[in-house]
């Protein structure tokens, strides 16, 4: 039988690789050092959801949350705040956040939900000076303009439908290529194209750093299946001609589409 362990085990654990015997690497690292695990484990709990397999998924949302307790940790013996300030602050704001559900105010849809929700936390954040703040800067740079759309959404400043979003990308691609003529900047334009690109994304209800993530797995399937079949021809794949790779690329293209017809 797989022994079942607590919370306070794992917490318990994390003091002790921290402790003075024990683990060197562990008692080196600082908040800053992390950084990068926490962003790599999300990472790998969302890869976990998309392949849909638990067992993956079970040990990757354990490797996230050995992070949160890796930095309580750290807070703890800092004197800045325990794992006990973690909990409770995320307690006090889901219930604080949920008034529908915890103090009887009633809701008649989602949409009004998320409305009090932001209507609650900008009350809980009097310093903050514009409505863009609270958007984190580290973003990925797709999710943040995603993001920053939304909210501006929001607040109105948007585009009425999806016919206008689209002309609204045309009008950029046009000085886009205004700008491969000399016309213009064309880095910036570059960036208006991709900014807008993530707008239209938004306006037909799809998620751009998913759909992205997507498209990178479907060419790299594809350019795998290439591979292989160069190496099944007894070719260097590098020495192919480009006519021969296109040959490789569409051939991977169909056997995608005999894969989805069973």
């Amino acid at each position: 039988m797989v022994k079942k362990h607590r919370f306070d085990e794992l917490v318990e654990i994390m003091a002790r690789l921290r402790g003075p015997d024990g683990c060197l690497w562990d008692k080196e690292q600082t908040h800053q050092t992390l950084k990068p695990y926490m962003i790599e484990e999300a990472y790998e709990v969302i890869e976990a959801i998309d392949t849909g397999d638990d067992e993956h998924l079970k040990e990757e949302l354990g490797d996230l949350l050995l992070q949160v307790v890796f930095h309580a940790r750290i807070g703890s013996e800092q004197g800045r705040f325990t794992i006990d300030d973690v909990l409770s602050s995320i307690s006090e704001k889901l219930i604080r956040r949920h008034p529908h559900v915890f103090e009887g105010v009633e809701v008649s849809s989602s949409r009004e939900v998320i409305e009090r929700w932001e209507k609650i936390k900008k009350g809980e954040k009097e310093e903050r000076t514009s409505r863009l703040d609270g958007i984190p800067g580290s973003l990925p740079a797709l999710y943040h303009a995603y993001k920053l759309q939304k909210k501006m959404a929001g607040v109105g400043f948007d585009w009425p439908d999806k016919e206008s979003a689209v002309k609204a990308y045309h009008r950029e691609l046009e000085e886009f290529e205004e700008a491969l003529e000399g016309k213009g900047d064309l880095a910036d334009e570059l960036g208006d194209i991709l900014f807008m690109i993530v707008n239209l994304a938004r306006h037909y209800g799809l998620e751009p750093e998913t759909r992205l993530k997507e498209a990178i797995h479907k060419f790299e399937t594809r350019f795998r299946h290439m591979e292989d079949s160069a190496e099944q021809s007894g070719k260097v794949f590098e020495e192919l001609s480009l006519d021969e790779m296109d040959a490789l690329w569409d051939e991977a293209k169909a056997q995608e589409v005999k894969d989805e017809d069973g």
